[in-house]
């Protein structure tokens, strides 16, 4: 089964797909733990300049996304794939639908052209389940404030942020079966507990 992670800046979402990876690494799933953009030695060489490099504040939106999708494409090859075949469980923190929130919803690229990229990129590889933490921007920027470092990504406008978070919602609709929605803003416990009763309905055994 191929699990992904989404979520808006500070919904919390890296935090609950590591405490999920370890529930299932603790009753005895087989679990591969990835991340994007990341999760090969290219991919992370990528998500440096995408998000950590002082130049890539002047990256164009355009470049960003075929950024993204080429660190994706290598993952996918090298890493998703390979261990799907062999029968494991891959979580992923992040997928393409990322790029189609930020790149296409939130700096208004092309959405057609994005999902051919991403079906180039990926091979046509979507995810069984997507976990989306629900948090709006105002309280996940909020949250991330505190935060020692903030990202590129992190410190665009709030309109920015906005559109990424509508993007989410319509996707969603778009693909209900996919997506399985959890309220981010109590605290991560009870968005932990809320996470296990949604993939034990979904058969995984936790």
């Amino acid at each position: 089964m191929f699990i992904t992670f989404e979520g808006p800046e500070g919904s919390g979402k890296t935090t609950q797909f590591q405490r999920v990876v370890a529930a299932l690494q603790a009753v005895g799933v087989d679990v591969l733990a990835t991340r994007e953009p990341g999760g090969t030695l290219i991919g992370e060489q990528v998500r440096d300049i995408l998000l950590n490099r002082p130049e890539g504040a002047a990256m164009a939106p355009e470049a960003e996304a075929l950024l993204f999708s080429a660190a994706r494409a290598q993952h996918v090859r090298e890493v998703i794939r390979p261990a799907l075949a062999a029968g494991r469980t891959v979580l992923c923190d992040r997928f393409y639908d990322s790029t189609l929130a930020y790149q296409g919803y939130g700096h208004g690229l092309d959405l057609t052209a994005l999902r051919q990229i991403t079906t180039f990129a990926t091979g046509g590889l979507r995810p069984d389940i997507t976990i989306y933490l629900d948090c709006p921007p105002e309280v996940g920027l909020g949250r991330k404030q505190s935060q020692a470092e903030l990202n590129r990504l992190d410190r665009l406008a709030l309109d920015f942020h906005r559109r990424v978070y509508a993007g989410y919602q319509a996707m969603m609709q778009q693909e209900p079966e996919r997506w399985v929605a959890v309220d981010a803003t109590p605290g991560p416990d009870e968005v932990f507990a809320r996470i296990v009763a949604a993939l034990r309905l979904r058969g995984l055994r936790l």
